[in-house]
């Protein structure tokens, strides 16, 4: 499908609220853009405004009323009829998409399939929970005061809004893992499209209505609100009837959401990804047979789409040796033939070229590489630094994240040094080590003290790209994730968006069927 028949594509550029598509003439509009052709789309999207979010809030609330009581295989079915509905437009909305985001078909089409496997995945977890429930026995003869019998269970927390990730608008948008996780808890969702991608997310939607409608759930239990204003995401934070929030992007701007649920009369969670610059450890017994692979997995690992993906390896810790320079050398040619590319916005290629110019005029700085020079004034250049442990730690901006095709070699004079720097990180997704059996076990602690600055630490392998599944844990802490308790990827993930409550002399038929005595997984002390 090319450019110019999905010109021809029918979207509304309304938002989808109680199971319908509103918005009228009178209201601002904003287009979608082509990052590829550097070009405004000719779709128009209405801008939300504070009553569309009273409606949604609203909707939201009520729908909350009946979708909260419905039985664990009832929502099971209704994540599975998303899947469903998803894979039937799966070529238009990867056709949208493409135009929308410039990501590779194939890299959406995968996408697709994972949006689709974690939905399924929830809705296998809800058929058949693996997570025990606990129940005390009563002791009425205890002494001095007799024991109640108690049960303890969780309910979900109510309207969670989710906010679309720009670098991913499948698998972390409207449909995405955050989406999944609240409908699998039982809450009902509001998605803050991203406004770079808002025609995909009306396409998802049109699926998540459809499973709605044939899965008869209350029509609130999702809505679409469009917007390209930072006063609308301030506004739907803020409401009252939000019970949660998910956030995927900047650290400024999830600090400034962050901060306002905080500050709410009734503060609420926010489950927010925040950045990371997910560091590669190089210990030296491998580095000094395998500089050249390291090297090679290092750029390709790198360069996965175009370095916007939120474990895109983005500093590289070695100590100083022959090896190291052998490294260097392999990354230096490897990354000068590395294409300059367009990014999924202009303003995260904006903001890419400001923080590597900042970089270049910086004295303790030295480029070891650069991509094939930029074709046009939107494009980014991948460029690779390297950098001495000692000006690492002494200055903060470095050690910032940099979203795009760059990385930093810090040098370590000895293994003191790789500790210093590890004591300077801040909270990642993940790190990985690079070495032989030999290394892990002479530098246990050092493993050790990497794993608390991490929520995956992951052995003689690149980081980019996260399995969902049961065992998964994405996030960290702090600014990785802005609760270190939690995942936004894998099962647990469900955890952000229910509460713990204890059911004390409860008569049976008024407990949920988990904490019935014929659940499976309850154990009794």
């Amino acid at each position: 499908m090319n450019t110019q028949h999905l010109q021809t594509v029918k979207l509304t550029g309304q938002h989808f609220i109680s199971g319908q598509w509103i918005g009228n003439n009178d209201r601002d509009i904003f287009s979608s853009h082509n990052p590829v052709l550097n070009q405004k789309l000719k779709w128009k999207f209405f801008e939300a405004t504070a009553k569309d979010i009273d409606l949604a809030t609203q909707s939201a609330t009520d729908a909350f009323q009946s979708y909260r009581n419905t039985t664990p295989a009832q929502r099971a079915d209704f994540l599975d009829a998303i899947a469903t509905e998803l894979n039937s437009d799966i070529a238009i909305i990867v056709a949208v998409a493409q135009i929308e985001t410039g990501l590779p078909i194939a890299r959406l089409q995968g996408e697709t399939a994972r949006t689709c496997n974690q939905l399924k995945l929830f809705a296998q977890h809800l058929r058949n929970p693996t997570e025990p429930r606990y129940m005390d026995k009563a002791d009425p003869n205890r002494t001095p005061a007799p024991k109640p019998e108690s049960r303890l269970g969780y309910i979900p927390l109510g309207p969670v809004v989710v906010f679309g990730a720009s670098n991913f608008p499948l698998a972390f948008s409207a449909a995405g893992g955050d989406t999944a996780s609240a409908l699998a808890a039982g809450c009902s969702v509001i998605v803050k499209s991203h406004p770079a991608h808002p025609a995909t997310t009306e396409l998802v939607g049109k699926a998540i209505s459809r499973a709605i409608e044939s899965c008869s759930i209350a029509p609130g239990v999702f809505s679409v609100l469009q917007s390209s204003l930072p006063d609308i995401a301030a506004s739907l934070v803020t409401n009252d009837k939000v019970a949660a929030v998910g956030f995927t992007g900047s650290l400024k701007v999830g600090r400034i959401l962050a901060d306002l649920c905080a500050a709410r009369e009734t503060p609420i969670p926010f489950f927010g990804e925040l950045g990371s610059v997910n560091p590669q450890f190089i210990l030296p017994n491998i580095l000094e047979k395998d500089a050249e692979s390291l090297a090679i997995s290092q750029v390709q690992s790198l360069m996965m789409g175009h370095g916007q993906f939120c474990t895109s390896p983005g500093v590289l810790i070695s100590l100083s040796s022959q090896g190291l320079e052998r490294y260097k050398a392999t990354l230096s040619e490897e990354i000068s033939q590395q294409a300059s590319a367009p990014m999924l916005s202009n303003g995260i290629a904006k903001t890419y070229q400001q923080q590597i110019e900042r970089l270049e005029k910086h004295s303790g700085m030295t480029v070891v590489g650069r991509g094939i020079s930029p074709e046009q004034p939107h494009h980014t250049q991948p460029i690779i630094f390297s950098t001495s442990a000692e000006c690492f730690n002494q200055n903060p901006q470095i050690r910032d994240e940099i979203f795009g095709p760059s990385a930093i070699i810090v040098e370590c004079s000895d293994i003191n040094k790789m500790q210093s720097v590890i004591n300077k990180l801040e909270g990642q997704l993940c790190a990985s080590i690079h070495g032989f059996e030999s290394d892990f076990e002479q530098l246990q602690e050092l493993i050790r003290s990497i794993s608390y600055k991490v929520g995956r630490i992951i052995f003689n392998q690149m980081p980019t790209g996260v399995e969902v599944c049961y065992s998964m844990n994405h996030g960290g802490p702090y600014p990785a994730s802005t609760n270190v308790q939690s995942t936004s990827v894998g099962v647990s993930a469900i955890k952000r968006f229910l509460r713990p409550i204890c059911y004390q002399n409860s008569p049976t038929y008024l407990l949920p069927a988990d904490l019935q005595d014929s659940f499976s997984n309850l154990i009794v002390k």
